[in-house]
C-alpha cells in the first residue's frame, strides 16, 4: 500500500495526531481515551480506509515492549507507603483472582459453546483457555482511567487496584502458556505446572528487586554530564530486566512492575525529570499499542461472536469477576461490602487480553481467531460499560474520597538538600498576626521565598502585603520548629515535603 518511508510516517503521524484529538474529544463525553485510541486503529484498519496489518508477530512485540513501559512506570508511580498495609489483598487478588475468575468463566464459556451449535465446541482445557487470557485487568486501563480522572477513593481502594492490575498479568500470562502447552501436547502433568507457576513467579520477584536495587546503584553512581541521558539509562534497564528474568524462566512482567516499584521509592537523581519522561513515553506506548491493537483486528469478524461475547462480557462483569473478589478477600476485613463491590466494578479489560490472545494465534492453535475476536469484543463492552462508570460507580457506592491538597508550586529540591519545603495557606487567622509578611513570626533558619496569587507568582519581600487566599511557599531546615510557628500563627492547612 505504502510506496516509500516517508509514506509510512506521513500516514503514522496523522494517526497520532488524531488519536490525541479524539482522545480529548472523547474525555468530554466520558470515553476512556484507550477505547477511542482502540476505535482510531480499527478505522485505519482493513475495514476502515484500507490499511493491511495483519501480523500477530509484531503485534505481540510492540505489546511486549508496551507492558514493560507501562508496567516499569506504574511501578515508578506507585508509593510502597500506600501499597504496603493493603499487600497481601493486592496479592492474593492478583494470583488467586485470577485462577477463580479463569476456572469459573472456563466453566461458563464451556457449557455456553456446548448449548449453541452455531459457534464451535470447545473442549474444556480450550473453555479454560480463552477464559485465562481474558482473566487479568488491565493495567494500562486501571491506570490511565484512574488517574486521568483524578478520582479519589476511600479504604485504600485505589492503590489496592493499582497493585492488583500491575501484578496480575504474569499469573495469566503463566496460565495461557500453559494451556497452551497443555493442548498442543494432550496433557501435562500437574504437578509440573505448580513448579513451573512457582519458578516463575519467584524467579520474577526476586530478579525485579535485585535488578531494580542495581538501576538505582547505577544511576546514583554513574556521573553522566547530559542529564537527559538519565531516563534513556533508566529505559533501558527496564528493558534489560523484563529479558533478562524472561530469559532466566522467570516472569518478566512481574519483574519490570517490582523493579519500577523499587526504583519509584528510592532516593535517586533527578528523579523529577525521570518521572516526567516516563510519563510521556507511557502515553506514546500504549497509544501505539492500542492503534496496533485495533489495526490487527477485522471489525466485519466481531460481528459472529457478538452474541457469545455479550454473554461472556457480561457473565464476567456481573457474576465471575465479583465472585472471584469476594471469595479472594473474606480473610479480611479492612474493605466494607460497598468496598468490594467496587473493586468487582473495576475489573476492566484492556490491550493485555488481546495481546494475550495473539499466543493461541502464533501457537496455532484451532478456533484461534475465534478467541481473538472475542477477546477484542469483550474488550471494547469492558472499556464501554466499566471504563466510563468508575467515577460514577465511586459515587454510587460512596467511595469518593476528598482529594489531596494540589501541589500549588510543583518545586522539587535535589536529593542531598536536606530541608523541608512547605506550603501555606494565608486565611484570615492569620492575618489576625499582621498582613505583612515581616510580621509573621517565623523560626531562624526559615524563608518565604514565593507567593501565588490569582494564578500570578511572585518573590515577595519583608514589607509584602499579604492578602487573604494567598498561596506562601516556605524552606526551612527545621521542620519541628516551623509546625510549632505554625501553630502559634494559626495555620492550619498546609503541605510538608521533607528531604
Amino acid at each position: 500500500m505504502f510506496q516509500n518511508a516517508e509514506q509510512v510516517l506521513l500516514i503514522a503521524s496523522i494517526i497520532l495526531i488524531l488519536s490525541i484529538f479524539a482522545g480529548k474529544a472523547g474525555y468530554r463525553f466520558g470515553l476512556p481515551a484507550l477505547l477511542i485510541f482502540l476505535g482510531v486503529g480499527m478505522l485505519f484498519g482493513s475495514d476502515g480506509l484500507g490499511i493491511q496489518f495483519s501480523d500477530p508477530h509484531i503485534a505481540q512485540f510492540i505489546g511486549m515492549l508496551a507492558l514493560s513501559i507501562i508496567l516499569f512506570s506504574g511501578g515508578m508511580d506507585t508509593k510502597i507507603s500506600e501499597v504496603r498495609p493493603i499487600a497481601s489483598q493486592g496479592v492474593v487478588l492478583a494470583t488467586v483472582g485470577v485462577l477463580a475468575t479463569t476456572f469459573i468463566t472456563g466453566g461458563f464459556i464451556y457449557g455456553l459453546f456446548s448449548l449453541f451449535d452455531q459457534y464451535v465446541t470447545l473442549t474444556f482445557p480450550e473453555s479454560l483457555l480463552l477464559a485465562a487470557v481474558m482473566s487479568s485487568t488491565d493495567s494500562a486501563s486501571v491506570f490511565s482511567i484512574l488517574r486521568s480522572k483524578g478520582v479519589y477513593l476511600k479504604e485504600r481502594l485505589r492503590p489496592t487496584l493499582e497493585l492488583e492490575s500491575g501484578s496480575n498479568d504474569p499469573m495469566a500470562y503463566m496460565l495461557t502458556l500453559l494451556l497452551i502447552a497443555y493442548i498442543q501436547s494432550g496433557g501435562m502433568d500437574i504437578w509440573e505446572a505448580g513448579i513451573s507457576l512457582l519458578v516463575q513467579l519467584t524467579v520474577g520477584a526476586l530478579a525485579g528487586f535485585l535488578l531494580g536495587k542495581l538501576a538505582v546503584l547505577l544511576i546514583n553512581r554513574i556521573n553522566i554530564d547530559n542529564e537527559s541521558l538519565y531516563p534513556i539509562l533508566l529505559l533501558a534497564t527496564a528493558f534489560f530486566t523484563f529479558s533478562a528474568t524472561t530469559l532466566c524462566k522467570g516472569n518478566g512482567y512481574l519483574a519490570v512492575y517490582i523493579a519500577g516499584l523499587v526504583v519509584g521509592n528510592a532516593k535517586i537523581v533527578h528523579k523529577k525529570s525521570m518521572g516526567t519522561f516516563f510519563d510521556g513515553f507511557t502515553w506514546l506506548w500504549q497509544i501505539v499499542m492500542f492503534l496496533t491493537l485495533g489495526l490487527l483486528v477485522n471489525p466485519h469478524e466481531l460481528l459472529p461472536v457478538t452474541g457469545v461475547g455479550l454473554l461472556v462480557g457480561v457473565f464476567m462483569i456481573l457474576i465471575a469477576r465479583p465472585i472471584s473478589v469476594f471469595l479472594c478477600l473474606i480473610p479480611y476485613r479492612n474493605f466494607s461490602f460497598k468496598g468490594k463491590l467496587y473493586i468487582s466494578w473495576v475489573g476492566l479489560r484492556g490491550a493485555v487480553p488481546i495481546i494475550f490472545a495473539t499466543y493461541p494465534l502464533i501457537a496455532g492453535l484451532p478456533h484461534a481467531g475465534t478467541f481473538f475476536n472475542i477477546v477484542f469484543f469483550i474488550t471494547i463492552l469492558s472499556l464501554l460499560i466499566q471504563g466510563t462508570t468508575v467515577t460514577k460507580a465511586a459515587e454510587w457506592l460512596d467511595m469518593v474520597d476528598e482529594p489531596e491538597r494540589k501541589d500549588e508550586f510543583g518545586i522539587e529540591l535535589p536529593e542531598e538538600i536536606k530541608s523541608v519545603m512547605s506550603e501555606i495557606d494565608i486565611t484570615p487567622a492569620v492575618l489576625v498576626h499582621g498582613n505583612k509578611l515581616m510580621q509573621l513570626t517565623l523560626p531562624d533558619h526559615t524563608l518565604a521565598v514565593m507567593v501565588k496569587r490569582d494564578g500570578r507568582y511572585f518573590i515577595p519581600k519583608g514589607n509584602t502585603v499579604l492578602k487573604e487566599n494567598d498561596k506562601l511557599l516556605m524552606i526551612s531546615d527545621n521542620d519541628e520548629a516551623l509546625l510549632q510557628a505554625y501553630k502559634s500563627l494559626g495555620v492550619t492547612d498546609y503541605t510538608m515535603k521533607k528531604n
